[in-house]
Order: C-alpha cells, then sequence, then structure tokens
C-alpha cells in the first residue's frame, strides 16, 4: 500500500503569504520573531512581509536568544542591533528591558508577532508576547499574532497551576507546566484574563487539529531556541527543564540538551532501581556519560542518561521527571543540591520554585511525600484549567 502523503499545515505566517497580506496595506509595522519563524517554504517572515509589502516594515524585535538565536544561555542578554539588509532597527526584548520601550512602539502601527513555542510553561516566548500585549495597551498598538503548531499537541495537559505568588518571566500566568495551547490561543487568555483590551487579531492556522504531535504537521523543524534541536527535546523539555533548578545537568553543552542529563556524583543503576513503577512509561531511560562543554559540570565527567521517548503518546514527560528527581534526591541526598537564585531576573526566589510553579510541590518532594500523591494534588487543578481555557481555543 502506498502512504497518503501528509498533509501540511498552514501557518499564521503561510496565510500572511497566501492572500492576507493585503489587510496590511499602507500600516508602518513591527515584526517580533526570530530564526524558526519561517514559512513552509523556507521563506523568513521579515522576507515575507518586506516582499509583499515593501516599505512597510520598520522595526524587527527579537526574543530571549536574539532576533538570530545567537545568544545560547539563559540570562545571556542580546545587544540592540541594525539590520542592514532592511536598514530597519532590530531591538532586543531581551536586553535591560523584557518589553518594547515607547519609543520602539513609535515607529510602527501594528505589531507582528510570530515565534514558535514549545508547549511548556517556562518557556519564555510567552511572557515576551504578554509584555508586548501590555505595551502596545499603552502606546495604543494593534498587535497580530501569527500562530503555529504547539509541538506537544493541544489535548494532554499536565502538571500542578502556576501559583500566583511565583509569577515570573519563566511564569506569566496560571498554567500548567504542560499547557496544550498555542501562542495565539494564550494571546487570547491574556488578553481576557488580564483585562489589557489590547487591539488583538489571531490569524489562526488552517490544518492543525489538536491530536496533532509535531510529526503529523507536515512542517520541517527549526530551532526555536539554541538548546531545542529537534521536536524530541520539545517532547521532554516539560520534565526535563526542571533540572534548571538544581545541581544535575540539563544537558547543556552537549549534542542533545535536555534529552541527556546527569551529574559527576550520579550513579545510574542505583538511581533506575529506586524508580517507581510506570515512572518511565513510554520512554526508556539509557545509563550515558558525558562531558559537558559548558555551564553545569563543564569539562567533568557526568554520569546519567539520555532519556528516548518511544511513545509520546503514552510519555508524560512531567510525571517521569519529578519521579526522576525523587528517586536521585532518595539516592543522593547529601549531594544533590537545588540551584540557587538569581534565575530568570528574579533574585531572591529558590529556581525550583519558579519552574515547577508550587513551593508546596518542592516541600513535598525533600519529606518524601508518595509519587502518587504529589501527581494527585494537580488532579484538581487541571480539571478546572480544562473547563476555563476553553473559551480560548481556535482550533478543535
Amino acid at each position: 500500500m502506498i502512504p497518503q502523503k501528509m498533509e501540511r499545515v498552514q501557518t499564521g505566517l503561510d496565510r500572511i503569504r497566501a492572500g492576507l497580506w493585503k489587510q496590511l496595506k499602507g500600516y508602518k509595522l513591527g515584526l517580533l520573531s526570530n530564526q524558526a519563524s519561517l514559512d513552509s517554504m523556507f521563506n523568513g517572515a521579515k522576507e515575507v512581509i518586506s516582499r509583499l509589502l515593501p516599505g512597510q516594515l520598520k522595526a524587527l524585535f527579537g526574543p530571549q536568544h536574539g532576533y538570530g538565536g545567537e545568544d545560547q544561555d539563559n540570562m545571556v542578554e542580546t545587544d540592540h542591533a541594525y539590520d542592514n539588509a532592511s536598514k530597519i532597527p532590530v531591538f532586543s526584548l531581551y536586553a535591560e528591558k523584557r518589553e518594547p520601550l515607547p519609543h520602539m512602539l513609535e515607529m510602527v502601527d501594528i505589531l507582528i508577532i510570530d515565534l514558535q513555542d514549545v508547549g511548556t510553561r517556562v518557556y519564555t516566548f510567552a511572557s515576551t508576547m504578554l509584555n508586548c500585549l501590555k505595551a502596545a495597551v499603552k502606546a495604543g498598538k494593534k498587535v497580530i499574532v501569527l500562530d503555529r503548531p504547539n509541538p506537544l499537541g493541544g489535548e494532554v495537559l499536565e502538571g500542578n497551576l502556576l501559583r500566583p505568588e511565583l509569577y515570573s518571566f519563566v511564569g506569566p500566568y496560571s498554567l500548567p507546566m504542560r499547557h496544550g495551547l498555542t501562542m495565539g490561543e494564550m494571546a487570547r487568555m491574556f488578553n481576557e484574563r488580564f483585562r489589557l483590551g489590547c487591539d488583538l487579531e489571531i490569524i489562526a492556522m488552517h490544518g492543525w487539529r489538536r491530536e496533532m504531535l509535531w510529526d503529523k504537521t507536515g512542517l520541517n523543524w527549526i530551532m526555536p531556541s539554541p538548546n531545542m534541536p529537534l521536536p524530541e527535546t520539545a517532547y521532554v523539555y516539560p520534565g526535563q527543564v526542571i533540572w534548571e533548578g538544581t545541581n544535575i545537568s540539563e544537558g547543556r553543552g552537549t549534542c542533545r540538551p535536555f534529552e541527556i542529563f546527569g551529574a559527576p556524583y550520579l550513579n545510574p543503576e542505583s538511581v533506575k532501581e529506586a524508580l517507581e513503577p510506570n515512572a518511565t512509561r513510554g520512554c526508556f531511560l539509557q545509563e550515558y556519560s558525558f562531558r559537558p562543554t559548558f555551564q553545569k559540570w563543564k569539562g567533568e565527567l557526568c554520569r546519567g542518561f539520555m532519556l528516548h521517548v518511544m511513545d509520546p503518546h503514552t510519555y508524560r514527560p512531567y510525571f517521569t521527571s519529578i519521579a526522576m528527581l525523587k528517586a536521585i534526591m532518595k539516592i543522593h541526598g547529601k549531594d544533590f543540591k537545588w540551584k540557587k537564585p538569581p534565575y530568570e531576573y528574579e533574585q531572591e526566589k529558590k529556581p525550583i520554585d519558579l519552574i515547577l510553579g508550587d513551593t508546596s510541590l518542592r516541600q513535598g518532594l525533600e519529606s518524601g511525600v508518595p509519587l502518587s500523591r504529589i501527581t494527585q494534588s494537580w488532579v484538581a487543578d487541571l480539571e478546572s484549567f480544562s473547563q476555563w481555557r476553553r473559551p480560548y481555543l481556535l482550533y478543535s
């Protein structure tokens, strides 16, 4: 049997190129995007808009890691720049400030946002978008979000809701770790929940359905940030990002960040034995040694694991990584440590609390609360979130 050709999802940028650009005629435009803001023909958002609407693009904006994705690590700020080809400024929204300043928005009538999110609460592009919505309201500007797929799909939700006292740049609102929303849907939610009153338009995708993981979209994966090289990275990220709040290397400085993790003191055999039943459902933990070239444990031999996603439909990244964390704390209680502040511009609160989103979760792990009780504690949260997110959903 000859397999049927996969129908490719049309992103918001694809739809602009296909004809919706006409509605933008005559306006001065700003564009928040990066190296992953390509259409299905590998044309960049800047090139698409400049070709269809010559002379209208007046300013470029870049999120964390830079407009070109050039800056590697957290809290590595990107300088403002100038695009010689277009002869317009490139404003960094991960610099001395993380929102567009009034003089930046004075140059435009409409700010277009085209960023590829990865479906995890702590990924900072959603915070940058929220900051843009707030700034646009103050400046009296319209915002248009060109929507893109959530690589984790839009059906499965996982984890506890972020508590308001822990709102930060790695979590601006009460979402679960795996939230099942697209950037366009989050923009709608932020606009209403924060009562912003932003003049907001979403250019929705065509052909995306909530059950679709990335491999069903027909789209090519372009790294949205330096440590998100593959769709598999995005699949593990809702869980594996927790290592950023610990002295366990999350694999930065290797070729497969977040899939590879460990530390010099870690005993993989003992940790695997300490795992609770079903902890690795849908995945396989390969014992693995590595030597990071930068960040935690730079140049030191680390022992740990490479996490292979065998069935992304049954794999639950947050559950698996919390189970791993619990086992590591049990086996290596003397060597394991929480990372100290600062973390993403928060100077006092523990990074792990900002990541997990609930201090009681960390406290439960420290006191040995059973994994089943921890996961049961967020069931009500998810049921509530599943209900109140419905008005903001754009796709069936």
